[in-house]
């Protein structure tokens, strides 16, 4: 099986944020739900406990935004 860049589903107090996606989006964030767990759908996280970590991760690969985040030298 592919490794998947997803693979640790921390729990932590979470912050509510409403956000809409298209249904096609939501569709794929659902297959990916279910290839996380393995390809079985029972027991397959749900949509809005995947974007968390994702969107984490994305941020944290983000080479720019990592460049643009450092503290300039002021002297």
């Amino acid at each position: 099986m592919t490794r998947l860049k997803l693979e640790d589903l921390n729990d932590e107090k979470p912050v509510r944020l409403t956000l809409e996606i298209p249904a096609r989006l939501h569709r794929t964030l659902a297959a990916y739900a279910v290839a996380v767990n393995g390809g079985e759908p029972k027991g397959a996280p749900t949509v809005e406990r995947l974007v968390p970590p994702m969107l984490e991760r994305f941020i944290a690969t983000d080479r720019a935004f990592a460049k643009a985040r450092k503290p300039r030298n002021s002297a």
